[in-house]
């Protein structure tokens, strides 16, 4: 958040930590863990008509469609449950992943209910009042009853304590093997690495993963590795059986990842426009990637 310029306005100093068990009534954490469940409740149990406010990071950061996903998926509890109620992403950046799909479906699904404000709007997030309940940007003060923050991001605490990571906070690695630029005999993939042009997801660390063990067997059996292939898709569900999706694929060049094609989801009023059926059939997908993937990693 400091390299946004933005700071607390808390009652009395506190140190947070992924494992605390402080009583905050901002959920700061938008990965797994107790902030998670702390959103949900403090959701559930807000009056209706009431405000929620989501604070998405600056880029990089993982998962890119993430916060706008949440954002869906609150509205759509709230359509059913309290539908007086309002959500406000004080976005730092001016554009974000699959923008034009998921206001399309903001509109269609939670007309009135989500509003979106670009940074160049509002001069960025400048402080969050956790005993007010109130997020600051350069000419507003926006007080809320359920406040998300999701804070800059950066590599691992494991990777950035062994020297893996930059200056910039995140591992850069060669691209043909994962292979870490920093530190010998050491191989990074995932959110904690610098991608090229491929997104920080699980299907770019699950991609990474496989290149990178082709690549060890390669050298440790002292035989010739496969061409690295990488491939990518982000799936986000935006209302019960509504999905969509954006996907590449990338080669490893001496510089980077880099993306080679790539394909979206399509929007607008022409022909070109998915119908329900398809979106349907991405919802599908995505469920049917996940218990791929799961079973893929853990058997």
């Amino acid at each position: 958040m400091r390299e946004l310029g933005i700071h607390g306005c808390p009652k009395k100093r506190y140190k947070v930590t992924t494992n605390s068990r402080h009583n905050l009534l901002v959920a700061d954490d938008y990965l797994t863990q107790d902030f998670t469940a702390l959103l949900r409740r403090q959701i559930v149990d807000m009056k209706d008509g009431g405000l929620v406010v989501i604070v998405p990071p600056p880029n990089p950061f993982r998962c890119p469609p993430g916060p706008y996903e949440r954002a869906s998926m609150i509205a759509h509890y709230l359509k059913h449950h309290k539908p007086k109620s309002t959500i406000l992403i004080l976005d730092p950046k001016d554009k974000h992943s699959k923008q034009a799909l998921f206001q399309e479906a903001w509109e269609r699904f939670y007309p009135g209910m989500i509003e979106w404000l670009p940074g160049e709007l509002t001069g960025g997030v400048k402080a969050v009042d956790v005993t007010n309940m109130t997020v600051v940007t350069e000419d507003e003060t926006h007080r809320a009853d359920v406040v998300n923050v999701i804070p800059p991001q950066q590599a691992g605490w494991i990777a950035r304590s062994a020297g893996a990571a930059a200056q910039s906070g995140w591992c850069p690695v060669q691209a043909h093997n994962l292979a870490s630029k920093l530190l010998p005999n050491v191989h990074v993939v995932g959110d904690s690495i610098i991608p090229g042009d491929m997104p920080k997801s699980a299907f770019s660390a699950n991609s990474q993963a496989k290149v990178c063990a082709n690549a060890l067997v390669a050298e440790l059996t002292d035989n010739k590795a496969f061409k690295p292939r990488l491939r990518n898709t982000c799936w986000s569900l935006v209302a019960t059986g509504h999905g969509i999706k954006v996907g590449a694929s990338y080669e490893a060049t001496e510089e980077k990842i880099a993306k080679t094609s790539g394909f979206i989801s399509q929007t607008g009023e022409d022909d070109t426009t998915e119908d329900d059926t398809t979106r349907a059939a991405t919802a599908n997908e995505a469920n049917g990637w996940y218990a791929g993937i799961t079973a893929d990693l853990f058997g």
